[in-house]
């Protein structure tokens, strides 16, 4: 191949690239449109339908260079020429670290995996540095209250969001922020440079339009959120404002819905989101904002750089084993590895776990499902791992690593934020802190029933808590629609022999749910029982559940917000879906 070629294969990578994200920008600049129209639902299709754009493209563009290329795409000592080439198209691009994602999708469906780790045939590092790199105009407004005035500067803010449709109460809702914006004040001597700053494009999820801002004056910047939502007349109204760093971290939080705004330049709205928020990796960042390839790339370096720094070894994840996944993780590093074990203690195919998954990965978590970033053919040094670890490994997931080497290849890997087991914390928490954890643990399965989940298995050791002492779910074999489940009273015995037989007397179909029997497996423990009882006890009747399930069938969707319900300027307030 000639100089002219690697341009060529360049350019065609790149043009891939900007289609994509044209496409993502198009759809993502639709949510705001679906919001002004309350057409919720549609704002749901148009991030479920994003999730799918990249692999498309990348499928798209390796088809295009397939077709003009043949084999000779595959000459690996001709790729650096390509990479060489990419780079210098990149000096003036908007979303340089993105194109360099994609350039990898595009190369590893081509070359041999030894060359995977070769900074000269991938961007195993950014080559464009993204630090100062901006639109025009930028991607956040500066505010001056000190001229304006705390209230001219809040209406401004308000109105520069520039949403149609009308104001419930604009006056009211600006008191209210006030008020609240005092609060957060009352730590922060205003200099003569006192600003505040606001993202330009609002931040789109399920119901809810987010103007993201910080307040800038001596010391470290402090973030906050206003969640602008509509009543069921349709008008606009001020829900709150959020700006603690740990709120605004469970607003971004994986078990969330991805946000949907507009960005010409990505970088500069997570550098942005950095500042109020220092402890969440970038890698979440991008992959809360619907990037999640870009996501993934960075995760990886950060795993390559703590295993450069480290020296523990991967263990058997703590926790009863799973029936159907096998889970590690790196004492030091705060997420876990799932593989799909090759012989399963659970009548269900590889194929039905994958789309499960996948499901997960398209549906509104309301804050209780775990997400999870997918791997293919992961290398790992063979020395990091426990040899009790690699034992389980052959004998339960063989088909899914290969040992060569000094090295580990996982062929298909899941990663999650490591969570405690809620049965490990439950088994070692004191009266209070059980209390607690059972009351979070119903709200968990409330919260998925108003989003249509249905768990499945609700045992303890399928639910993890968060550092926030939030429970969210995460084995999701059994994961089903609530709409599809049969939620059945249990018959009467025929005679006392039958209930005494240990076997079911009734017959029960695949999708027959007994909502009784949950007692059974769930509150034999007393410590457990009675927090139960006092907060849930409804989750036991098979009515509860019939009512609820009523509810979505007619497509009413209850309101689940990421921020509790004590920080609303009108707690108890409902929007109409």
């Amino acid at each position: 191949m000639t100089a002219t070629s690697a341009q060529s294969i360049a350019k065609i990578i790149l043009e891939g690239f900007d289609k994509h994200y044209l496409a993502f920008r198009t759809n993502s600049q639709l949510a705001k449109n679906k919001f002004e129209n309350s057409e919720y639902s549609e704002i749901r299709e148009l991030l479920s339908e994003r999730i799918s754009f990249y692999d498309l493209r990348v499928k798209e563009t390796s088809t295009v260079l397939d077709v003009k290329y043949g084999n000779e795409i595959k000459e690996n000592l001709f790729w650096p020429e390509v990479k060489k080439a990419y780079i210098m198209l990149l000096t003036e691009h908007k979303q340089p670290e993105l194109a360099e994602s994609f350039f990898n999708s595009i190369a590893t469906q081509v070359l041999d995996r030894i060359y995977f780790q070769n900074h000269d045939y991938l961007f195993v590092r950014p080559s464009i540095s993204t630090e100062y790199l901006d639109s025009k105009p930028p991607s956040y407004r500066v505010y001056y209250p000190r001229s304006l005035g705390l209230r001219m500067t809040l209406k401004t803010i308000t109105r520069d969001v520039g949403l149609k449709g009308t104001w419930e109460n604009i006056g009211r809702d600006i008191k209210l922020l006030i008020k609240k914006t005092i609060i957060i004040l009352q730590g922060i001597q205003p200099t003569k440079d006192f600003q505040i700053h606001v993202m330009r494009s609002l931040f789109f999820r399920n119901k809810g339009a987010y103007m993201i801002g910080r307040i800038v004056s001596d010391g470290d910047p402090t973030g906050f959120a206003i969640p602008i939502l509509k009543n069921k007349n349709g008008e606009l109204f001020l829900d709150t404002i959020v700006f603690r760093q740990e709120s605004l971290g469970v607003l971004f939080s994986f078990s969330r819905a991805y946000f949907m705004a507009d960005m010409e330049v990505p970088s500069a709205y997570v550098n942005f989101l950095k500042t109020i928020m220092p402890s969440k990796p970038t890698s979440e960042l991008y992959t809360m904002l619907g990037l999640q390839k870009q996501g993934k790339t960075l995760f990886y370096r950060d795993l390559l750089h703590h295993l450069n720094n480290s020296s523990d070894k991967f263990v058997l994840a703590e926790g009863i084993k799973g029936l159907v996944m096998l889970v590690f993780n790196l004492p030091s590093f705060p997420y876990v590895f799932k593989i799909i074990k090759d012989k399963r203690q659970k009548d269900v195919s590889r194929e039905h776990i994958l789309n499960r998954y996948q499901l997960v990965k398209h549906h509104d978590r309301v804050g209780r499902l775990a997400d999870t970033w997918e791997y293919s053919n992961v290398d790992f040094p063979a020395e990091r791992f426990d040899p009790e670890l690699l034992s389980e490994l052959k004998s339960h997931a063989s088909n899914m690593f290969e040992l060569i080497d000094n090295h580990v290849i996982i062929k298909h890997v899941y990663i999650e934020r490591r969570m405690i087991p809620l049965n490990v914390f439950i088994e070692k928490a004191n009266e209070e802190k059980v209390d607690r954890a059972i009351f979070e643990y119903g709200n968990a399965i409330k919260q998925l029933m108003s989003a249509n989940i249905f768990p499945g298995d609700l045992l303890y050791k399928n639910f993890g808590l968060t550092k926030n002492g939030r429970v969210v779910f995460y084995d999701y074999d059994e994961i089903q629609y609530i709409t599809e489940c049969i939620f059945r009273s249990v018959p009467p015995a025929n005679n006392p022999e039958d209930e005494l037989s240990g076997e079911p007397w009734y017959s029960i179909g695949p999708n027959d749910v007994f909502p009784e029997e949950f007692e059974t497996f769930l509150l034999s423990n007393q410590k457990i029982k009675k927090p139960f009882l006092k907060y849930h006890s409804e989750l036991l009747n098979p009515d509860y559940w019939k009512m609820q399930q009523e509810k979505i069938k007619r497509g009413f969707f209850e309101d689940v917000f990421p921020y509790s319900e004590d920080e609303r300027f009108t707690p108890g307030k409902l929007i109409d879906d």
